[in-house]
């Protein structure tokens, strides 16, 4: 934690993402301030003799509505996209937790036993890594209308997730497994659970606290681009992606409905992205350039 705080950019990135959460965390308190919902129709801020066009400037922001509405219904911005925040990053949490779960535990029994094990389970990650999981994600969430959508994402991402964990953790499994201080423990009569658990494992914490952090912009991207094909998150739910969809007619006439939660998007992304890198460096110093 001190090498993350020490450079100035990783603080800044980790104060970004921890500000995305609080925001999404406190969601319901943040619209009972401002005084509205995700799903409350104000047909008072959009003007029907210009289309359904929000009254006002950019957007129609206001004291009542602090990043405009939406254009057409005059739902308010501010409550969607703290609300698009709460989906985005539940479901991307949850998928990387999946993944992270079903990864580590294939990977390091893959990577320690060998053998058959070994055998059976790459091959396993070999035919899921092959597949085209964005075309079977497609498939499979519009052939299952009934389901919970958010659950269902939840699965997917998740089961499509875990052979990219798998293959780092059973590379790093194959290495610690061979090393002295594992021969060492089996010398003085360590069982095999007792050497994935306290020698194996806490070593691979590291790698897969990395590899967790750099999953979660992927699945938020991956959610909003099936919510933005329509096949994500399902309305009235709020989705950064569905919103950018739904600005797209728009992007001409108010461009802050598009410009708004694209922006959160990319810099939520970003802000992943970067932290994911700052925890490498900070837990492997000689990584940095």
């Amino acid at each position: 934690m001190r090498r993350l705080l020490g450079q100035p950019s990783s603080a800044l990135t980790l104060a970004v993402v921890c500000l995305l959460v609080v925001a999404a965390i406190a969601a319901p308190l943040i619209t009972w301030l401002a005084g509205t919902s995700p799903t409350t129709f104000h047909s008072d801020a959009v003007d029907p003799a210009l289309g359904g066009l929000p009254r006002g400037v950019a957007g129609g922001i206001s004291a009542r509505h602090w990043l405009g509405v939406e254009p057409g219904s005059g739902r308010d911005v501010l409550a969607r996209v703290v609300y698009g925040a709460r989906i985005s990053l539940l479901i991307s949490v949850l998928a990387t937790g999946l993944s992270v779960v079903l990864g580590t535990a294939l990977g390091l029994a893959a990577g320690f036993f060998g053998g058959w094990v070994d055998a059976v389970i790459g091959r396993l990650m070999d035919l899921l890594m092959s597949f085209p999981s964005l075309i079977f994600m497609i498939a499979l969430i519009s052939a299952a209308p009934g389901v919970d959508r958010q659950l269902l994402l939840v699965v997917v991402l998740g089961f499509f997730g875990w052979p990219y964990v798998g293959r780092l953790v059973r590379g790093q499994a194959m290495v610690l497994a061979r090393g002295e201080f594992v021969a060492a423990a089996r010398v003085l009569g360590a069982s095999r659970r007792a050497l994935l658990v306290r020698e194996v494992l806490p070593n691979l914490t590291g790698p897969v606290l990395v590899v967790a952090t750099m999953s979660i912009p992927n699945y938020i991207a991956t959610e909003a681009g099936l919510s933005f094909l329509g096949i994500g998150v399902r309305p009235p739910t709020p989705s950064w992606g569905q919103m950018i969809a739904s600005a797209v007619p728009w992007y001409a006439a108010d461009p802050m409905y598009f410009l708004i939660p694209g922006a959160f998007l990319f810099v939520t992304v970003l802000a992943f992205n970067v932290l994911g890198d700052a925890v490498r460096d900070a837990l492997d110093p000689r990584s940095r350039r």
